[in-house]
């Protein structure tokens, strides 16, 4: 199984693209599959910033392809706010 670090949002469409053609699927069948036109896939294809989190996921879906968060193996270094284990949300 292979793994793509994804880390900008420039990034994405062309995996997205490279997937979709590695299953075999048209650009109309994924569409078809989305309930948008071929038009909205392809623009999705070449700029994927704008795509929602719920129809990113439904894609990721249809391409067979899951997405898997976790820490980077080189962590940012510790903040020294009093915020520290807030969350910072």
């Amino acid at each position: 199984m292979r793994h793509y670090a994804v880390q900008t949002a420039e990034q994405l469409p062309a995996l997205l693209k490279a997937f979709r053609k590695e299953s075999g699927l048209t650009q109309a069948q994924v569409a078809a599959s989305l309930g948008v036109t071929q038009q909205t896939l392809s623009a999705l294809e070449r700029n994927a910033q704008k795509v929602s989190a719920d129809r990113l996921l439904q894609l990721l879906g249809i391409l067979g392809v899951e997405m898997a968060l976790r820490r980077r193996e080189t962590a940012p270094p510790a903040s020294s706010g009093s915020d520290e284990g807030a969350g910072g949300w």
